[in-house]
């Protein structure tokens, strides 16, 4: 297993009991951390290297998808979008050293830090999304899980690419294979739902200014 991330399976139920969280609009009481605030929140919990690598280029593609649906008039906060995305693997490093759940304890740091329950939101449920996929209404959180699935360690790839290299590495089980499987087929529908809303192809983007490859 490397060094910069363990398993990208689902770790919640797939059918959650629990209620989705309610709609969020964003508080202009809330704090938004800018990108230097976030960079002091990885040197707080000794955010490696090489996540913080990653977690920046994840965080330019969540915030081009933000910027898009903000152009076509979403009700979208680019910076919490941004902040959601930089923060999302808060506690990998921690996890990797100690064991435990990134998202889920990464999510409940970020609420405890920044007490804006939108930004901790996109953290703990960046593996997956377990309830509907309702881009318009649950906007940060989603946008954070595709930008995370279109990152390999610093770099932009396919979701194919990603998952066939998740199977490789860790699929040392049926039960592991079926969980990334379950992930990946979410990702999918995730990415047509974004390409029909945001009206991009986004396997044809560079998420660098809606410049296209």
């Amino acid at each position: 297993m490397s060094s910069n991330e363990t398993p990208e399976i689902v770790d919640e139920q797939v059918s959650s009991p629990l209620p989705p969280p309610p709609f969020m609009k964003r508080d202009p009481a809330l704090t938004v951390p800018n990108d230097r605030q976030c960079a002091e929140f990885w040197q707080r919990f000794d955010m490696l290297e090489n996540v913080a690598a990653h977690s920046l280029e994840v965080a330019r593609v969540a915030t081009f998808l933000a910027q898009r649906a903000h152009e076509l008039g979403m009700d979208v906060d680019v910076p919490t979008v941004r902040a959601s995305a930089l923060l999302h693997d808060i506690a990998k490093t921690y996890c990797i050293l100690h064991g435990g759940n990134h998202s889920q304890l990464g999510g409940a740091w970020v609420a405890d830090f920044t007490e804006n329950p939108a930004i901790a939101t996109g953290v703990t449920h960046h593996v997956y999304w377990p309830f509907e996929m309702d881009i318009a209404k649950y906007f940060t959180p989603l946008a954070v899980i595709y930008a995370d699935k279109r990152v390999r360690h610093d770099r932009l790839v396919t979701l194919q690419s990603r998952f066939d290299d998740l199977i490789k590495r860790y699929g040392v089980n049926e039960y592991i294979r079926g969980r990334i499987e379950i992930t990946m087929a979410q990702a999918i529908d995730l990415e047509n739902a974004l390409c029909e809303t945001l009206e991009v192809d986004l396997n044809a983007c560079t998420f660098d200014s809606g410049r296209l490859v």
